[in-house]
């Protein structure tokens, strides 16, 4: 028991707190309304990019829910199309919406990363798949969003993942709600469709897989071991690793 409260502390409540510390000190907006909800800069111009495109994108969620977790979203663009269209779900009327927002747009004030990008002939190929793969996603109706465990917006993101294995996504470890499969016991594929999972209503689970490594899951949270990134999976923290130590370095460098 000491061993198991050690290991909770550790990689449970610590995370957490260093999260919760870190979310107080960036500020929370008043609101929805007075939040930042424009573009970042970061998004790619139709003009400038002719070849078929698809981006994941990730931002941490609005108010005490960025601490633990991040919104996700998905970016297409057929080749030669004269516009991005961007799908996400959210927590009012209907869930699944289309350009409700930039395509790479600040979320509650948070500005989002691209964690996925694929072009070109590839992307052309996957972007029916993927749009079938929204068509299909079973938590449309109004009032089947749940903002925990799931379904959530990172659970669309998840059902798409695993529809489209060929995509390759491998959401990160503060995508709370990726593992909801349903309620009960369930089984299936991991988002990236490199390994398998078992979860009980999004609560308790783990998962094995090339992308994913090994992950444990409890009550929504992510702890694991990335051995194909050299990384440490934390709730609230994410992944910790030597990609992430470069991609920092590099933001750095950069700046000067």
């Amino acid at each position: 028991m000491k061993i198991l409260w050690t290991l909770s502390l550790c990689l449970v409540v610590a995370p957490v707190l260093l999260g919760g510390v870190w979310s107080y000190a960036q500020g929370w907006p008043a609101s929805w309304h007075t939040a930042d909800w424009s573009s970042s800069g970061i998004g790619l111009r139709p003009a400038e990019t002719p070849e078929a495109v698809v981006q994941v994108y990730a931002a941490r969620a609005g108010r005490w829910k960025g601490i633990f977790a991040v919104h996700t979203w998905i970016v297409v663009k057929r080749a030669r199309a004269s516009r991005f269209d961007r799908y996400d779900v959210v927590g009012w009327g209907r869930p699944v919406r289309r350009n409700a927002y930039p395509i790479d747009g600040h979320w509650y004030g948070n500005a989002p990363s691209v964690i996925l990008e694929v072009r070109g002939p590839r992307a052309a190929k996957l972007i029916p798949q993927i749009e079938a793969a929204i068509l299909s996603y079973p938590n449309r109706r109004s009032g089947s969003y749940h903002v925990w465990p799931g379904p959530n917006s990172n659970t669309f993101l998840a059902w798409i993942g695993r529809r489209v294995p060929e995509l390759g996504l491998e959401l990160p470890p503060t995508a709370v709600g990726k593992d909801y499969l349903g309620d009960g016991w369930q089984t299936g594929p991991t988002p990236s469709g490199t390994g398998r999972q078992v979860s009980w209503s999004g609560l308790i689970g783990a998962a094995v897989g090339t992308r994913e490594g090994l992950e444990l899951h409890v009550l929504g949270a992510t702890i694991g071991l990335d051995p194909q990134d050299l990384a440490i999976k934390l709730p609230a923290v994410g992944s910790l690793g030597l990609k992430q130590v470069r991609d920092s370095l590099q933001a750095v460098a950069q700046t000067r």
